[in-house]
C-alpha cells in the first residue's frame, strides 16, 4: 500500500471546515427552510406550499420532472404542485425538493479532478438502491432513504473542488484499497463525514444525516437499520460502477444482508430495478452531462 503524506493544509483542515467552505459558495435556498417550517406548522395548508414553491418557475419545472421521473414511480401524471402535495404529502415535497438541491449543488462543484460521469451514476445508483433495499427490508418512509444515499457521497465533490490533487489520490481505489479506507489516509476522515457536517449546516432532517454520518460503524450489531442500509447500497454502488475491479463475494458483507433479512434473489432484484431506472433520473437529474 502507498502510503501518501499529508500536506500542512490538508492537515489543518477537519470534515467541518470542507463542509463550511461548501456553504460558503453554495447555500441552500430559503425555499427549503420556508418548506421546513411549513411542515412544522400544523395551521400549514397546501396552498402554503404551492405558494413558496410555485414563486420560482423553474424549480416548479423540476420538480414537477422529478415527481414523474422513475424516482418515485407515482401512477398518473402529476402536473401541479399543489396536486403533488395532495397527492404524495409534505415530506415527499420536501425531499423532491433536497433532490433538485443536489442537482444544482452537484453542477455547481463540477470540475476536471475526478471522472464526474462515475460520481454522478454512483451517487443516483446508490440513492435507488437504498431505496428499494429499505423497501425489501420492511424499513417506513423510504423516500428520506433516496436523498440518503444520493448525497452520503457528496464531500467527493467538495474535497475535489477545494483540494483536487487529494481527490485525485482518492479516486485510485482498488480491491486492495477501498474508497473509504483510501480517503480515511489521505485526509483523516471520509467523505461521508464531510457530506454530514455540510447537511447538518444546511438543517436537513436528522434521519437524512444519520445513516451518512454513522456510514462506518454499520458492522455494528446496535446501529440502526438505515446505516446499513446505505452502507450495503453504497458496495453494490460501487461493485456496479467497476465490476471488473471488485468481486461481489469480497465486497459484500453477507452479515449486513442477514441483519436486514435480504436474501442474495433480493439484491439481485433491487440492482436490477436500479439499473433500468438509472439511466432516465441522470437524464432529468444532469441532461447536460447525460442527453449527449
Amino acid at each position: 500500500m502507498q502510503v501518501y503524506h499529508l500536506t500542512k493544509e490538508e492537515l489543518t483542515m477537519n470534515a467541518h471546515e470542507y463542509a463550511l467552505q461548501a456553504n460558503g459558495s453554495f447555500a441552500l435556498p430559503d425555499a427549503c427552510f420556508k418548506v421546513k417550517a411549513l411542515m412544522e406548522d400544523d395551521n400549514s395548508a397546501i396552498s402554503d406550499f404551492a405558494d413558496v414553491i410555485s414563486v420560482d418557475p423553474s424549480m416548479t419545472s423540476r420538480l414537477l420532472q422529478i415527481a414523474n421521473s422513475a424516482i418515485y414511480r407515482f401512477p398518473g401524471e402529476i402536473s401541479t404542485i399543489s396536486r403533488a402535495v395532495t397527492i404524495i404529502g409534505t415530506q415527499a415535497i420536501y425531499n423532491m425538493m433536497l433532490v433538485d438541491v443536489a442537482a444544482s449543488a452537484f453542477k455547481h462543484f463540477e470540475n476536471q479532478a475526478i471522472n464526474l460521469k462515475r460520481f454522478w451514476r454512483m451517487s443516483i445508483y446508490c440513492g435507488l438502491v437504498t431505496k428499494n433495499l429499505a423497501i425489501k427490508a420492511g424499513i417506513k418512509d423510504i423516500e428520506r432513504l433516496f436523498v440518503a444515499g444520493l448525497l452520503q457521497n457528496f464531500g467527493e465533490l467538495l474535497v475535489a473542488k477545494i483540494t483536487p490533487e487529494v481527490a485525485q489520490r482518492c479516486e485510485k481505489y482498488s480491491r486492495d484499497n477501498l474508497p473509504w479506507a483510501l480517503q480515511d489516509l489521505a485526509l483523516g476522515f471520509t467523505y461521508t463525514d464531510i457530506s454530514a457536517e455540510l447537511l447538518k449546516i444546511w438543517q436537513l432532517p436528522e434521519k437524512i444525516i444519520i445513516p451518512i454520518r454513522h456510514f462506518n460503524q454499520a458492522q455494528s450489531y446496535q446501529i440502526n437499520q438505515d446505516v446499513k442500509v446505505l452502507n450495503l447500497a453504497s458496495r453494490l454502488a460501487l461493485l456496479e460502477s467497476h465490476g471488473d475491479e471488485f468481486d461481489y463475494e469480497e465486497l459484500i458483507d453477507e452479515s449486513l444482508c442477514k441483519s436486514l433479512k435480504l436474501s442474495k434473489e433480493d439484491i439481485e432484484q433491487v440492482t436490477e430495478i436500479a439499473d433500468n431506472d438509472a439511466a432516465s433520473i441522470l437524464t432529468v437529474m444532469n441532461p447536460k452531462l447525460f442527453s449527449r
